[in-house]
Order: structure tokens, then C-alpha cells, then sequence
């Protein structure tokens, strides 16, 4: 659904222990989503393979929220072919208006019509004048409103008819929690769930260790190997990475980042070149990654500042120095996640 998260680095690489000493061996399943990977362990005492019904649950996820599935539910709303829409629809546009507001506007789902033309969705990139530029930049920040009809149904409604939605930053991040539901609600309560980068992990694995997640360091272009800056363990939590060094395009020795800052209708231009969010929700976590992108590192640092550690909120940031050079900032509930600075390759 989201080439979002197969352009942005694989950020977050999950490092693959042998779990021989415990009573259940891990079953593992992989396939493709959202226009990249998923993978997914889990330890079962009934010893289901649960494959098939998860490549079912995100299908369906893609046919609502997928701007690369000609037939979605989104590109019908988008289109203004459809307004009624299902549950999954009207819970993304509630969770993305709600962080709309809680960033002040950084993280906006109606930047749609910008992306595109950009050449960062699904279509050609333009050739953009400023005049363009505005014209599209006057309907982001329209948020939409979401309707429950007296026959369960829901309706949404747009501000205006050109305005483009886009849930790109927030979808994967929901499907990883979507998938973790699906586990939780048939009593497996020890995974780790991976779709194109998105990493939620409940449990342990049965020895009692938890799931060690490694941090990719900054790549030096798109066509670089990964590899792990460092690593953390998780528990009970998700950790999405956003950042500006594997999804862009160079024209004129400018290199043109895939972040928009709906401010501006720009791809942002700072010195952060990427931020991992660690949270109790891979949703949130993957809009505020988004949002840190927008701000900044010093205007992230006062946002972290006015709600320290809201909901267990933890981040490291990525920033490029003046000697070409880059340089790590971590709040402190980060920092005690951390593990072993690794020079360990993928």
C-alpha cells in the first residue's frame, strides 16, 4: 500500500535469535503488502499458521486505504465517487485528525494532492511553479469529519471537493497494529509484528528474552546496505523510523526529500536526516515520526519538552553536522533501551 516504507530505509532491522532452549518453536510467516514486506513470528501452543488469514486482513486493509490500488476505498473518496465508508476508513481519518491537532498541524493527512504531484505517490512527478504550488496548499489543513449514519454505516465528509487524503504516514503503522490484534485475539501473546519497517512487539520468546530490534544508521544514498547503528529491546512496544535519505529524487545537485511540510507544500529542508519513535502504538508512533521529520530536531525537542514521554513516547534523532558528518540525539527513556553500538551489516 504504502511505498512509503519500501523507499524510506528499511530502518528497523529485526535481529533473528535461535530459540531452541524453549518449549515452542517459533512459526514464522512472510509475505508482501502495502507495496513492500511483512514479517511475523509468534510462538502458539495450538501451532496454527496463521498466514492465510493475515494476507486476507491485508488485503482487505489495502482495498480501504491503498492509494496504489486502483479500486480503493480511498481513491473513490479522493476521486469524490464515495463517501461512505467503513470502519477502518473512518477510524484512519479520526486517528489522523486527532494528531493533526496534538502537532500542530506537522502531521496532515490531507497533503495528498501535494505528494503526488511531488512524485512521491502514485503518479509522475510535475514539473511544480509556485502558483501550482498553492493552488494545491490552499485545501491541506481542511480536515475531513466523519458521520455515524442511523443505519451503522459511516460518512465522510471533505471540507472541500479537492481536497486529497493520504494516510501514507499512518496506515502501515495502524496495520501493524491491526495485525497485532488479530494475534492477541487468538491468545498469542508472544510476537513481533514487521510490516516494511513498522515493529510492534508483545511478550518474550520462551527463555524469557525479549525481542531485539537493531536501529539502522543513516544511509548515504538509496542504493546503500543497511546497517545497525544500534539495538534495543522492545516490550510491549512499537518502533517506527522516518527519514530523508533513501526516498528522494536530485534535480540540479538538490536533493528533494519525500517528507512534505504542509506549511509550506515543500519537501522539508532541515538537517534531520531521520528519527525513530518508539510508543505503545505503531500508529501513533509512525505520526509522530512523520511529524518529528516536519519539525525539525530543535522544534521536535520542544514538542518532546511539552509532553514528556506522553502515552511512553521515546526517540532518537539522526542529524547531519556541518562537517558532513552525522550526530545522534535521544531523550532519556531512549537511551535506556539501549543496547550495543554495532557495526553488524544486513
Amino acid at each position: 500500500m504504502t511505498n512509503l516504507r519500501t523507499a524510506i530505509p528499511i530502518a528497523l532491522l529485526m535481529l533473528t535469535c535461535s530459540c531452541s532452549n524453549g518449549p515452542l518453536q517459533p512459526i514464522r510467516i512472510n509475505g508482501e503488502a502495502q507495496g513492500t514486506y511483512y514479517s511475523i513470528t509468534y510462538y502458539d501452543t495450538q501451532h496454527r499458521n496463521l498466514k492465510k488469514s493475515i494476507d486476507s486482513l491485508l488485503y482487505d486493509f489495502d482495498l480501504t486505504a491503498s492509494l496504489w490500488v486502483d479500486s480503493s476505498l480511498i481513491r473513490k473518496v479522493n476521486e469524490n465517487k464515495d463517501s461512505v465508508v467503513n470502519d477502518c476508513f473512518a477510524t484512519l481519518v479520526n486517528l489522523s485528525t486527532e494528531m493533526n491537532r496534538f502537532t500542530d498541524g506537522c502531521f496532515d493527512c490531507t497533503v495528498g494532492a501535494l505528494v503526488n504531484a511531488w512524485g512521491f505517490g502514485f503518479k509522475q512527478r510535475k514539473e511544480l511553479s509556485e502558483t501550482a504550488i498553492d493552488s494545491m496548499l490552499q485545501y491541506v489543513g481542511l480536515q475531513p469529519t466523519i458521520e455515524k449514519a442511523d443505519d451503522g454505516t459511516f460518512i465522510v465528509h471533505k471540507a472541500n471537493s479537492k481536497v486529497s487524503f493520504d494516510f501514507n504516514a499512518i496506515a502501515q503503522g495502524y496495520s501493524t497494529d491491526m495485525v497485532s490484534r488479530f494475534l492477541e485475539e487468538r491468545g498469542i501473546t508472544d510476537y513481533i509484528v514487521d510490516i516494511g519497517g513498522e515493529v510492534y512487539a508483545k511478550g518474550a520468546k520462551p527463555d524469557g528474552s525479549k525481542w531485539k530490534i537493531g536501529i539502522e544508521r543513516p544511509a548515504e544514498n538509496k542504493y546503500s546496505s543497511p546497517e545497525v547503528e544500534t539495538i534495543i529491546e522492545l516490550n510491549n512496544q512499537a518502533v517506527v523510523t522516518s527519514g530523508n535519505y533513501r526516498k528522494y529524487y536530485e534535480k540540479d545537485g538538490i536533493r528533494y526529500s519525500h517528507t512534505i511540510d504542509p506549511t509550506t507544500g515543500h519537501p522539508v529542508e532541515h538537517t534531520l536526516l531521520s528519527v525513530s519513535v518508539i510508543d505503545t502504538v505503531a500508529w501513533r508512533a509512525d505520526a509522530l515520526a512523520t511529524a518529528f521529520m516536519v519539525m525539525g530536531l530543535e522544534k521536535s525537542k520542544k514538542f518532546i519538552e511539552a509532553h514528556p514521554y506522553d502515552s511512553g513516547t521515546q526517540a532518537v534523532f539522526f542529524i547531519y553536522n556541518d562537517n558532513g558528518e552525522y550526530s545522534t540525539y535521544a531523550t532519556e527513556g531512549f537511551n535506556k533501551m539501549k543496547g550495543e553500538k554495532t557495526n553488524h551489516s544486513k
